[in-house]
């Protein structure tokens, strides 16, 4: 049985998640007209499961003993703070439900 080299693995990942976000996109621009009021409740589903998918992704690596180095660490926070961003956004803009 051939297995996969981890390098070649998280290529294979990012090429998929990357044409995931195009395809999303492309929907998007199609649908723009009847996705038109459910914008905000989607991008704060698409921080929720971002979110989620990170701090497991890390959880799971540093359960295996993974350490990242110090710009890896540096763009998980820096992500962080830009979903903080996103999401008090989508809560204190003008016309929000709070």
């Amino acid at each position: 049985m051939i297995t996969a080299r981890p390098e070649r693995l998280r290529l294979a990942e990012l090429t998929s998640g990357v044409g995931a976000v195009i395809l999303g996109i492309g929907l998007g621009v199609l649908l723009s007209d009847r996705l038109a009021g459910l914008g905000f409740g989607i991008l704060a589903a698409g921080i929720v499961v971002h979110g989620w998918g990170m701090y497991d992704r890390r959880r799971q690596e540093r359960s295996h003993g993974s350490v990242d180095p110090w710009w890896a660490s540096a763009l998980y926070w820096v992500c962080w703070i830009g979903l903080g961003g996103m999401l008090a956004w989508i809560v204190i803009r003008p016309g929000a439900l709070i």
